[in-house]
C-alpha cells in the first residue's frame, strides 16, 4: 500500500501550483481521498477532501476559494490545485486515503498516508 505525492516546489505568492498523490499497492477507488498539510512547529492541517466519486469536495476555512481538490478515479490519483498561494501555504502537504467512500476533515477519517511533498510560497 503505497501513496506517492509529487508536485510540492517553491512558488511566488499569488502563484499557482498542482501536487498530485498516485496510489499503488491496493484499491482506493471506493475510499475518499484527501490532503492536509504540517507546516514547522504546527499541527497536521486538514486541507481538502474528496469521495470516492468525485463528489462530496470539502475545503479547509484557509483555502475555501482558492484550492481545488479532483481525482482521476482510472488511475486512482487525486490532486489538488492550488491557486493565490499565501506564504502562509507553507507546509509539507500529505495525501492520504479515506475508511469509508465518504470525504471527512478528521486525521482518524484516513488510514493510510503518502510522504509529503514539500510546498513553499515566497513573498
Amino acid at each position: 500500500v503505497q501513496l506517492q505525492a509529487s508536485g510540492g516546489g517553491l512558488v511566488q505568492a499569488g502563484g499557482s501550483l498542482r501536487v498530485s498523490c498516485r496510489a499503488s499497492g491496493r484499491a482506493f477507488s471506493n475510499n475518499a481521498m484527501g490532503w492536509f498539510r504540517q507546516a514547522p512547529g504546527k499541527e497536521r492541517e486538514f486541507v481538502a477532501s474528496i469521495g470516492w466519486n468525485g463528489g462530496g469536495a470539502l475545503y479547509g476555512d484557509s483555502v475555501k476559494g482558492r484550492f481545488t481538490i479532483s481525482r482521476d478515479k482510472g488511475e486512482i490519483t487525486v490532486y489538488l490545485q492550488m491557486n493565490s498561494l499565501k506564504p502562509e501555504d507553507t507546509a509539507v502537504y500529505y495525501c492520504a486515503a479515506g475508511r469509508r467512500p465518504y470525504s471527512g476533515q478528521s486525521i482518524s477519517d484516513y488510514t493510510s498516508w503518502g510522504q509529503g511533498t514539500l510546498v513553499t510560497v515566497s513573498s
